[in-house]
């Protein structure tokens, strides 16, 4: 069993928060002394008058090797209280012009329904990310721009959930197969806290995993199996089924009002570390970086009071919304051991590997995660491609930046800060081109590359000394699969309708006489 942990200071707590540190490991955590069962995993009479429940993230068959699951120790099992009000509701909010959540028809059943469980239904959409995968999804080759996702409408508050825009996707959860991507903005917590617990909302994810790229503010994660921060320059990853919620870290300044970020699901497998190959047993994102939470259960006093509180759970299932009431915190696992975790990773612990002689390598030499599933051996579902600060090429007639491209994956881009060494931002405009909280896609053998100013100012540059770029962050999420873009993405007030003619005003300069 893995026990080493990593201490990291959060940004509001005094308390530093506890994570368990190697991606893959089997885990052992507990909140309580002698609350984990030795020697077997579900006891007749399970210690400290825990309920054992296992969560499997693999079939029972898979091969050891790719076996995901763990085993909980909880106050009431999972199982416990999901008749309440008739168990699971269809959410069947709308989305209005305005961007926020309409009223609609309300419950038959409303006698049924608590009040805030009512008001929940009715102000998240029937499908997740307002995107109706049957009517709102429509190919298009075109090359596409996006700038930064802007806040929830003045007046309107949105959580998480609610915050949640799909952008682009493939398949079909239902069969497990495909890809989606979003982004998020929102600016209220999803648990507002002591003063009205009933109105606390938590939420797991049926169809896949996610692995989320905070952007502005930091995200205070709490899961059932412990809680995590993550601030932008990190990324999380939540597994299927795993209920989790999601709050805003405010930094110290407290001058940004909302949080902004990414995010990738994969409705078949899981995650994990891409081969090395001939790089050796080292380098890329090295597996001691990521880390688990610790196990954390809810308590309602000091003296350790397990929280009894009742609360929300919406669940996301074939892309639709469902939500019940649950008469107890989900958060009351007082241990756990196992492999199937929700983890973190600080993208600034990636050890770049680079080309020391010429030429831009492939980008896939970046890759931080990748999840398998392509048709052919070697092609991803997915990866989570990053572009950090790195030495360039020293050789004097090497162009730094990505070449021209036509790719067999859809590539999505986005900027976590600063520029993109291939295309310029545009003096601080977020709605023009490749900025921090905007993004770009180019599909299957949609032609790319650097934009026209990138590419003449590279040009002129000779190259002769090394260099290092520290200018920004951006990422990439490719995948094997021909994605179709949402009715919001192609409609939405942040798209760059004119972002092809970044390429206009290329010359051509053939024949050059130049050697």
């Amino acid at each position: 069993m893995a026990e080493t942990t990593h201490t990291i200071a959060p940004l509001t707590s005094s308390q530093p928060l506890q994570y368990h540190a190697g991606f893959g490991n089997h885990i052992e955590s507990s909140a309580h002394p002698h609350s984990l069962p030795k020697g077997r995993n579900n006891p007749r009479i399970v210690p400290c008058g825990l309920y054992a429940e296992q969560l499997s993230g693999t079939a029972f068959t898979a091969p050891r090797c790719e076996n995901r699951r763990t085993w909980l120790y909880r106050i009431l099992p999972s199982v416990n209280g999901t008749s309440a009000a008739g168990g699971f509701r269809r959410c069947d909010g709308m989305l209005s012009e305005d961007g926020g959540s309409a009223d609609t028809k309300k419950s038959t059943n409303e006698e049924e329904l608590s009040g805030h469980l009512e008001e929940v239904i009715h102000n998240l959409p029937s499908t997740f990310g307002y995107a109706d995968w049957k009517k709102d999804m429509k190919l298009d080759p075109n090359p596409i721009r996006w700038g930064a996702t802007p806040p929830p409408k003045e007046g309107r508050g949105a959580n998480f959930i609610q915050g949640i825009r799909t952008m682009l996707g493939s398949g079909d959860p239902t069969t497990k197969s495909g890809i989606a991507v979003y982004v998020y903005a929102f600016n209220e917590n999803m648990v507002r806290g002591d003063d009205s617990p009933k109105k606390d909302i938590h939420f797991y994810n049926s169809d896949g995993d996610f692995l989320i790229v905070p952007q502005q503010l930091g995200l205070a994660v709490q899961t059932e199996l412990g809680k995590m921060e993550i601030v932008p320059g990190e990324i999380c990853v939540i597994p299927r089924g795993i209920v989790f919620t999601v709050n805003i870290l405010k930094d110290s300044s407290m001058e940004k009002s909302f949080a902004r970020g990414y995010i990738l699901e994969i409705f078949r497998g899981h995650f994990c570390l891409p081969e090395l190959g001939p790089i050796g047993s080292n380098g890329l994102a090295n597996g001691r970086d990521f880390l688990h939470p610790t196990a954390h259960y809810e308590k309602s006093d000091s003296r350790g009071t397990p929280d009894a509180r009742s609360c929300i759970i919406v669940n996301k299932f074939g892309q639709e919304l469902f939500a019940r009431i649950s008469p107890h915190s989900p958060f009351n696992v007082v241990a756990w051991h196992g492999n199937y975790l929700p983890y973190k990773y600080d993208l600034r612990k990636f050890c770049a590997i680079n080309s020391v002689s010429y030429d831009h390598p492939d980008p896939s030499i970046y890759t931080v995660l990748t999840a398998k599933g392509g048709d052919e051996e070697g092609t991803a579902l997915a990866d989570f491609v990053i572009f950090p600060p790195r030495v360039m090429a020293t050789d004097e007639n090497t162009f730094r930046p990505p070449w021209f491209h036509r790719n067999v994956m859809t590539e999505y881009m986005g900027l976590i800060y600063g520029e993109y060494d291939a295309k310029r931002g545009c003096g601080g405009d977020e709605k023009r081109g490749f900025v921090p909280g905007g993004s770009s896609l180019h599909s299957i053998m949609t032609p790319h590359g650097p934009d026209t100013e990138s590419y003449y100012a590279n040009v002129r540059n000779p190259c002769k000394e090394p260099a290092k770029f520290e200018g920004g962050l951006a990422f990439m999420f490719e995948s094997s699969a021909m994605c179709k873009v949402s009715k919001y993405a192609l409609e939405c007030e942040q798209r760059e309708l004119d972002y092809a003619s970044c390429w206009d005003g290329f010359r051509a300069t053939f024949p050059d006489t130049h050697e």
